[in-house]
């Protein structure tokens, strides 16, 4: 079917999971337990979509990591533009707080575009960003990174050293596998990370996440 409109084409994505198989997927858009508390729109299923050319450098880098046992666990990926606008409404509209001791403890909800932490346009929705983190293979769990993914604060500057040599050690491993495959960092999230020969600079896609968006092609 041709698709005229060219947010609506997914021809260009894939299933993460089909390029990199032992990906650990925690998608939490999908789930309750994000900086808004509830299932964002957009989010009709808990996978990871990624264009082609995102999913294929994160395949190498998944390849790296196994090597050195560590899996990649990832938390987001590609993220329709109406989810954008949830975030939008929630920062300027809602006066819902609740899940402020999780996720932005010492930062007001206003501050959060200024500083950085929510974009007005997300370049996830352009396909090749993703938010993740590592598993170490003995022990099953996440790395410790010196604080969770989405806390908007100081402490999630991937430069911060105001935590152990440890946690920063970790946040390198991450930073320095992604980058040499050919992904650039985000200054204020250690988790994210956005392929630098994206495919889509300048298209901001809005199908929603799910199977069924894939087999529209």
């Amino acid at each position: 079917m041709h698709i005229q409109d060219p947010t609506l084409d997914s021809s260009g994505f894939v299933l993460l999971a089909d390029y990199v198989p032992s990906i650990v997927q925690e998608i939490r858009y999908h789930s309750t337990f994000n900086f808004v508390g509830e299932r964002i729109d957009g989010y009709e299923e808990p996978i990871a979509l990624l264009t082609l050319e995102a999913a294929r450098a994160l395949k190498t880098v998944s390849n790296e990591m196994i090597v050195r046992g560590y899996r990649l666990k990832v938390f987001d990926a590609y993220r329709p533009a109406v989810a954008v606008k949830r975030f939008i409404f929630w920062a300027i509209e809602d006066d819902d707080v609740r899940m402020r001791r999780y996720f932005y403890p010492n930062t007001d909800k206003a501050d959060l575009f200024e500083r950085g932490y929510i974009a007005k346009q997300s370049s996830h929705s352009r396909g090749s960003a993703i938010d993740l983190t590592l598993l170490d293979m003995e022990t099953g769990k996440e790395l410790d990174m010196g604080g969770p993914f989405d806390l908007f604060d100081e402490v999630s500057h991937p430069s911060f050293r105001g935590i152990t040599d440890e946690q920063y050690a970790n946040r390198m491993v991450l930073q320095e596998s992604m980058v040499r495959n050919g992904f650039k960092p985000l200054d204020c999230e250690w988790w994210h990370f956005t392929l630098v020969d994206e495919p889509y600079p300048n298209t901001y896609f809005d199908f929603p996440v799910a199977m069924s968006s894939l087999r529209r092609q």
